[in-house]
């Protein structure tokens, strides 16, 4: 179990939203009504969608660290 307030907590959470917000982006119905405002709270979810699908390698590398660190070492 993770602590949010902690370092490595946020950055588990940033890696989840990341991940699930590029994973949501593949699905159309979601598509159109989650990802449709780029500004705002919404925008959010937009931006990490973004993030996620430029950046999928060094999110996927990022994740396998943390996974490890989470793991192994916590």
């Amino acid at each position: 179990m993770t602590n949010v307030y902690s370092f490595d907590g946020l950055v588990v959470f940033g890696l989840l939203m990341i991940c699930t917000c590029a994973y949501m982006k593949t699905v159309p119905k979601l598509k159109n009504w989650l990802f449709s405002e780029k500004k705002g709270f919404q925008g959010v979810f937009y931006k990490a969608a973004v993030i996620g699908t430029r950046l999928h390698i060094p999110v996927a590398l990022s994740c396998i660290v943390t996974a490890g660190y989470v793991l192994l070492i916590k």
